[in-house]
């Protein structure tokens, strides 16, 4: 039976659906994602675009919104409105998109979104507790989205994020038609593992056989489940998926800040570090520069643990390739 696990870690909050020893999916959220989808917050309308139905707002803190669709009771320039967030803000390459909003119901109060814990019936795991996620495949999990390399049995995919699409690339030495079954399958758990949405496209082998297309995306859907829209396997192997997306998926989160990613999962090691003395961290010189400056992650560190923290920068060591292990007292 598939069971959501949680952790309160440090800069983010991170759960994972696993059954069977494996994650299903997973989901993190960071600390300082202030507009994330929920919230309710008052805004004013900037310059309206009547002919796509939207308008531009300004939140708060002073950052924009795209408000769609436009109210049915027309606002004008400079008025006050309040909005929900439904779309967090994404990042295509080098291309930002705004968060989106909507008017807000009648009744709603400003206030944050429902936090991570909150939208999910899961089982607290604690630092000091067996490391269930880890034993679930949580660092391999984290390498595949940093990465895009996710392997599976007779192949792997490459995973690229472009402004266009998320796309996968199918290789391996299995039959065409074995291979191409195989990585739709594969590419399936991996949308759904990573949080994938959008439009993604999967590039299979070519298969010049309909039934083999057809078994194909057979293999997709049996491992993806609703909502989604695709099209057929067309015979240049191609396949397309739509998938709604209202957050970052993992690989967009990670590439967008990896310095801030890598750090996140190293203080994640660092709290499940064994012994009694100080926890000495080893770390590329931009992780633990970063460390400096999150004050407030350096002290939760040092409160949860209970030990004294101590910091190694090596610059041989690859931003991923950071470890936590105790000193003796």
């Amino acid at each position: 039976m598939a069971e959501w696990l949680y952790e309160d870690g440090i800069g983010e909050a991170r759960a994972a659906l696993v059954e069977n020893g494996q994650i299903l999916e997973a989901r993190i959220e960071w600390n300082d994602l202030h507009w994330t989808v929920g919230t309710i917050a008052d805004a004013r309308i900037g310059e309206i675009d009547r002919a796509r139905h939207q308008a531009f707002v300004k939140l708060p803190d002073g950052s924009p919104a795209i408000l769609s669709p436009l109210p049915t009771t027309p606002k004008s320039q400079g008025s006050a409105c309040r909005v929900e967030i439904t779309r967090e803000s994404l990042s295509e390459g080098t291309r930002h998109k705004w968060p989106k909003v909507r008017l807000a119901d009648p009744d709603a109060q400003p206030g944050p979104a429902a936090a991570l814990r909150e939208r999910i019936s899961a089982r607290t795991l604690l630092a000091h507790g067996a490391d269930e996620l880890e034993a679930a495949g949580w660092s391999e999990l984290i390498e595949e989205a940093a990465s895009g390399e996710i392997a599976f049995p007779g192949g792997s995919l490459h995973l690229s994020l472009t402004p266009a699409m998320s796309l996968f690339d199918v290789d391996g030495r299995l039959p065409r038609a074995e291979l191409a079954i195989a990585g739709a399958a594969a590419a399936a758990r991996a949308i759904r593992r990573l949080g994938l949405g959008g439009s993604i496209g999967i590039d299979l082998p070519t298969l010049e056989n309909k039934a083999e297309r057809q078994a194909a995306a057979a293999a997709f859907d049996a491992n993806l489940p609703q909502p989604f829209e695709r099209t057929a396997v067309n015979g240049f192997g191609f396949l397309q998926i739509i998938r709604r997306r209202d957050r970052r998926s993992l690989p967009e989160m990670l590439t967008s800040d990896p310095t801030g990613a890598a750090l996140r999962l190293l203080l994640r090691r660092a709290e499940r570090c064994g012994g009694s003395g100080p926890i000495r961290l080893l770390a590329a010189p931009a992780l633990l520069a970063r460390l400096t400056a999150e004050t407030d992650w350096q002290d939760q560190l040092v409160r949860r643990s209970g030990r004294a923290l101590l910091l190694q920068p090596d610059p041989e060591i690859a931003t991923w390739g950071g470890h936590a292990e105790a000193q003796h007292s």
